[in-house]
């Protein structure tokens, strides 16, 4: 069986995803986590099932991604760091809120363990309504973070808590979560020129 119809109209379907991406919170997104490296801050990030893969990935790319050479042989910019902090990467300790208190507070019990004013949370879910997302973006705030939402469709409720709200405008969660990936990789690029004072990113 030929397959490639399906296959490539899957990526035609991608192509449209990409031309109406919302750069404006993207760009926002940018100035922020910026703003946060350059005063000391501390990004956290979070989400269930792949979305906590992506999360996971988002700090290693932050941290290290902006720091190093193009051929990743080198440190070259050591005065700028992200601090980062992925809060789905503990098994025990999400595995025991889950157990002794509740799965809906796995994230927002760390963020009160953990945020400070000032910091930066950002949280993926796909449709915006993922409690525990919700809980832990209205937890940061009391706290005086910013937070900010990877998400599909029309947002969710998310749209009415987090500050900042990258909505990946496609009705396909597959879709939804390649383009979350993407988007972060962007966003780590145009870190990358900052912290390293390019006048142009080089790649």
């Amino acid at each position: 069986m030929d397959h490639r119809a399906n296959l490539q109209a899957y990526t035609r379907e991608l192509q449209k995803v990409l031309e109406n991406l919302p750069w404006n919170a993207i760009s926002q997104t940018v100035d922020v986590l910026w703003q946060s490296c350059q005063r000391g801050g501390r990004i956290f990030t979070m989400g269930n099932g792949g979305h906590s893969n992506t999360a996971a990935h988002m700090i290693n790319d932050l941290a290290k991604h902006t720091i190093s050479s193009d051929d990743k042989k080198a440190v070259v910019a050591d005065n700028l760091r992200f601090c980062t902090m992925c809060l789905n990467d503990s098994v025990s300790f999400v595995t025991g809120i889950g157990n002794d208190i509740g799965y809906d507070y796995i994230f927002s019990e760390q963020v009160a363990n953990w945020v400070k004013p000032g910091d930066v949370v950002i949280g993926i879910s796909g449709s915006g309504n993922s409690k525990n997302i919700l809980l832990a973006f209205e937890e940061a705030k009391k706290i005086g973070a910013t937070t900010i939402c990877y998400s599909g469709f029309q947002g969710g409720k998310a749209r009415a808590i987090a500050d900042i709200n990258i909505i990946v405008p496609c009705q396909k969660m597959v879709q939804v979560e390649d383009v979350h990936l993407m988007i972060n990789h962007m966003i780590a690029d145009e870190l990358k020129r900052l912290v390293q004072n390019r006048q142009v990113l080089v790649g």
